[in-house]
């Protein structure tokens, strides 16, 4: 391949890249960076972008994931935040839902590849929490499901596209596969 242009949106790093399936994952994608936004393209216009979202503290935002059933919502989050924040690409700059049970800093988010209203969340505290989103904008209060690993922080979470009853961890020196 070769490189069919430079973007240049972000002030400062950029430190993630999620594709949206609309339209069958052809055009549109968003990013992260250390400027603290979530700034949303279409390969067809790659001009400009749109931003979604900026943090008003301008914190480094870390991690994106696009859900995989619904485009429009995106899961992001700031760097060293114990919470996840979604936001709705049709209401931009005001999250319509903050996950906020983590006890130190996440790391993953991943959206189920089988519902638009299910997310796993990953972090610092050894928790991975599954939550129900389907009540957004109403606070989302607990997740419907938890599971601790034990022996260390999760750096890394996937759920199984192809089986989406199995969601993959990695910490420490482990990766371990956990059926929901």
């Amino acid at each position: 391949g070769h490189v069919k242009t430079q973007l240049i949106a972000h002030d400062k790093e950029v430190f993630d890249i999620a594709f949206s399936r609309a339209g069958g994952g052809r055009d549109m994608f968003a990013s992260v960076g250390a400027d603290g936004s979530v700034r949303m393209f279409d390969l067809r216009h790659l001009e400009h972008s749109t931003i979604i979202y900026e943090d008003p503290s301008h914190t480094p935002l870390l991690r994106l994931a696009w859900n995989k059933q619904d485009p429009n919502y995106l899961a992001s989050v700031a760097m060293d935040a114990c919470e996840v924040i979604v936001l709705d690409v049709r209401v931009p700059c005001t999250p319509v839902a903050r996950l906020n049970n983590h006890r130190a800093c996440v790391n993953g988010i991943a959206w189920a590849p089988h519902s638009s209203v299910h997310i796993c969340t990953a972090g610092d505290d050894h928790q991975a929490l599954i939550w129900d989103v389907q009540q957004m904008p109403r606070a989302i209060e607990d997740p419907i499901l938890a599971y601790t690993a034990a022996e260390g922080e999760i750096n890394q979470i996937q759920w199984g596209a192809t089986q989406p009853d199995w969601i993959a961890i990695c910490y420490n020196k482990c990766l371990e596969i956990l059926r929901v």
